[in-house]
């Protein structure tokens, strides 16, 4: 079975490169097949080797959860970045974005090869996911769908968000995940109308809607599930606008398959709440790939050409937001199939009423 070195290792030629430094953990990570951060340092991919150059730090821990690939260990990882490449032979290097501006000055610096940026050329390998990592973004989003479920049978009023936000990671970490991916947004009343409204001391209020929007790791790969409840009634208006977010998430997700561009699925979407009425609510995109990260291609909002494929995950997340008074989002999780697609999250999408 070809690595995922050697199917980077093939891009080399149409890259016009002969080494890549690998400066991206979770590409690190990819790459050499570990659940866990190999730690600081760097994978550098010749046209035939690769080496991790790391410190003294990692060495024992390094080996036991990535043996098979050959370690360098030094103090002056740029050096020995150098060295390498001219033990190689290498003429052109390909670096990633996530390099300092301090690290490539030293490399412009010092290196006799050409460098050449090349972002997303690893994280397009990791768009299509392999059966083991299918598994685990199963895993981590059935895991994820049991937590929230178990959230809202403690959630009430008088709780603050940041009571629920840790009940809730608590929760997931008793019951196997590895942590959150980001911060457990809870946000509630006219805090939910902030996207990111990360969770505060706010205290959850009756007749209020409150947002949940949570990722946790299971087994290296992780969740992202969004849901809006009501603490009671929330009234007319915003019952209205959930059911129409509702179903814009139903008809987004209707189209979910192989071919269609993620600029495709985010019109669908924009135009029926646009319809609604709700067009000028709906302020970020509908969705974007998971994985390692919380955040990967294919991206799903307005202008992205990116063609959806089989065995990619995918979330799909309209939501509508209203200054003042509150904001609805609701997030899945689907795997794109070869005919159409897999919704992994189990949550009701209906508008739950606690």
């Amino acid at each position: 079975m070809t690595t995922r070195i050697e199917r980077l290792q093939a891009k080399f030629a149409t890259l016009s490169i002969d080494s890549f430094l690998v400066s991206s953990p979770s590409n690190q990570r990819y790459l050499v097949g570990t659940s866990v951060e190999p730690g600081d340092g760097y994978l550098l991919v010749t046209e035939h080797d690769a080496v991790f150059i790391t410190d003294a730090r990692y060495q024992s821990e390094l080996a036991a959860t990535m043996p098979d690939v050959p370690k360098t260990i030094t103090r002056d990882y740029l050096q020995a970045v150098d060295d390498a490449l001219e033990a190689a032979g290498a003429t052109v290097l390909g670096i990633e974005d996530s390099l300092t501006l301090a690290e490539f000055e030293w490399l412009d610096e010092h290196l006799m090869t050409d460098i050449v940026p090349l972002a997303g050329v690893i994280d397009a390998l990791r768009q299509i996911k392999e059966p083991a990592e299918l598994a685990a973004l199963k895993r981590a989003t059935a895991l994820t769908s049991e937590g929230v479920l178990a959230l809202l049978e403690v959630l009430k009023p008088g709780m603050t968000e940041r009571q629920a936000a840790q009940w809730l990671e608590r929760w997931m970490q008793d019951h196997g995940a590895t942590g959150p991916s980001f911060g457990t947004i809870v946000a509630s009343g006219a805090r939910s109308a902030w996207p990111h409204g990360q969770a505060s001391d706010k205290q959850l209020a009756s007749g209020e809607l409150v947002t949940i929007d949570c990722g946790f790791y299971v087994d290296g790969y992780t969740s992202d599930v969004t849901r809006t409840v009501a603490l009671g009634d929330p009234g007319t208006a915003l019952t209205a606008a959930y059911h129409a977010v509702q179903t814009a998430q139903e008809k987004i997700m209707a189209a979910v398959k192989p071919g269609v561009t993620g600029d495709e699925l985010d019109i669908i979407g924009r135009q029926y709440l646009t319809d609604q009425g709700y067009g000028a609510a709906f302020i970020h995109g509908t969705g974007h790939g998971i994985g390692l990260d919380i955040h990967e291609g294919p991206n799903i909002g307005r202008g992205w050409p990116d063609v959806m494929a089989p065995n990619e995950v995918i979330t799909v997340e309209p939501g509508v937001y209203f200054a003042g008074q509150g904001g609805i989002r609701i997030e899945d999780d689907l795997l794109v199939t070869a005919t159409g697609h897999e919704t992994l999250t189990t949550v009701p999408r209906n508008l739950i009423i606690l």
